[in-house]
C-alpha cells in the first residue's frame, strides 16, 4: 500500500485517479481548492481517504498544504493533477503550484504531473511570463513549462522517479461532453506510474500517452532551458527545487 497525493480531485482525471487508488488499497489523499468544492470528495472521504484544501492560486495556500503533509506520514507518490484550461490562474496552477509542493513536500519517490498534446505549442521562452496571475496565462506554455520540470526533476533527483502524462482530449469538464479520448485511459496511466511495479513504471522522465511513452517537444529536454525554467521558478517563489 502507498500514501498519495492526487492534487485537484474533486472531479474529472482527479476524482476518478484518487477513487482507483482508494479501490486499489492504496491510502489517498484527496485536494480540493475550497471547503465548497470538497463536498464533493465527501464519498472518497467516507471510504478512508485524507482531505487537504487549499486554492493553488494562492501561494501561502500551496505551502500550508505542503506543511500539513509534511507533519503526516510521508508519502510515496504525488500525482500533480490539477490544472486550469484559461484565465489568470494558469500559470499559478498549472506550473507555481507543482513547482512549490515539489520544492516542498519531503518523502515522495514517484511525481506523476499533468501534461497536455497542447505543450507542443507552447513557446521555450520565460520572457515576460507572468507567473502570478495578474492576467491571463498561456495553457500551452504552462504545460510545456511543467512537462519541462518533469524532466528536470528526474534529471537532478536520480532517486526519485518523474513523469508526464498526456492524458489525451478526454471528455471532463474541462474537455467537454465531445472529447474524442478515453477518460479511463486517461487517469490510469496516472494511476499506473504512481504505483506499478511493471519495469516500464519504473523509468523516469518520460512523457506518456495511455502507458505509451513518447517524445515530448524538444525543449523539454534542453537542460539549459530546464535551468533556466528553475531559476526563474525559485527566484520567483523565493524556493529552490
Amino acid at each position: 500500500m502507498s500514501r498519495i497525493l492526487v492534487t485537484g480531485s474533486a472531479d474529472g482525471l482527479g476524482r476518478a485517479a484518487a477513487a482507483s487508488l482508494l479501490s486499489a488499497g492504496h491510502d489517498v489523499v484527496v485536494h480540493a481548492r475550497s471547503h465548497e468544492r470538497a463536498t464533493a470528495l465527501d464519498p472518497l472521504v467516507e471510504r478512508g481517504a485524507h482531505l487537504v484544501v487549499g486554492d493553488f492560486t494562492e501561494r501561502a495556500a500551496v505551502r500550508d498544504i505542503a506543511a500539513e503533509l509534511n507533519d503526516a506520514k510521508p508519502l510515496d507518490a504525488v500525482v500533480h493533477n490539477a490544472g486550469v484550461w484559461s484565465g489568470p490562474a494558469v500559470m499559478p496552477v498549472n506550473i507555481v503550484a507543482p513547482y512549490l509542493l515539489t520544492a516542498l513536500l519531503r518523502g515522495p519517490r514517484r511525481l506523476v504531473y499533468l501534461s497536455s498534446g497542447s505543450h507542443f505549442g507552447g513557446r521555450p521562452s520565460l520572457a515576460g511570463v507572468d507567473w502570478r496571475g495578474r492576467g491571463a496565462g498561456s495553457y500551452a506554455d504552462s504545460k510545456l513549462f511543467v512537462t519541462t520540470l518533469t524532466a528536470a526533476v528526474a534529471r537532478l533527483r536520480p532517486g526519485v522517479l518523474s513523469n508526464a502524462v498526456d492524458p489525451g482530449w478526454v471528455p471532463t469538464k474541462m474537455g467537454g461532453p465531445n472529447a474524442p479520448d478515453d477518460l479511463e485511459l486517461g487517469h490510469e496511466t496516472q494511476v499506473w506510474l504512481a504505483t506499478s511495479d511493471d519495469p516500464l513504471a519504473l523509468t523516469t522522465g518520460g512523457y506518456w500517452y495511455h502507458r505509451q511513452r513518447s517524445e515530448p517537444h524538444d525543449a523539454v529536454h534542453d537542460e539549459a532551458f530546464q535551468d533556466r525554467l528553475l531559476m526563474a521558478l525559485a527566484e520567483e517563489t523565493g524556493t529552490q527545487l
